[in-house]
């Protein structure tokens, strides 16, 4: 039975993901209520370094990855990352990594803001 639940919870975990995955891509999260909005932006207006990044999961579900760099570059950028974190697995144990991932969330967070040239570029749109 210690053997079975690992496994039986890592099926659920890729059913559950491939059930929200199919959700994105029958439902655009900019047109459906389906999707909550982003609650920072909601209450402050400002854009976290996650803004865009629903939307831009649906549009590389219709093969629109241009658009979905439009709306989240930081998460188009990052996506090829995450494969080889997997694979590799030593890299997810790297004292460094953390640290410097925290900081380019965060920096992108704040130059997204940025409302002058070329950083309004990063703001979903």
């Amino acid at each position: 039975m210690r053997r079975l639940f690992p496994t039986l919870a890592a099926a659920c975990g890729m059913l559950a993901f491939a059930f929200l995955l199919n959700l994105l891509y029958l439902f655009n999260p900019l047109t459906s209520n389906l999707f909550p909005p982003c609650p920072l932006h909601y209450i402050t207006g400002l854009h976290c370094p996650g803004c865009g990044s629903l939307r831009a999961v649906h549009r590389i579900l219709h093969g629109d990855l241009y658009g979905a760099f439009t709306m989240n570059p930081l998460l188009i950028l990052s996506l090829p990352i995450f494969p080889i974190a997997i694979i590799r697995r030593s890299w997810l144990y790297a004292r460094w990594l953390p640290v410097t991932i925290f900081i380019v969330i965060l920096l992108f967070g704040v130059l997204r803001n940025i409302p002058a040239w070329p950083f309004n570029l990063l703001a979903p749109h």
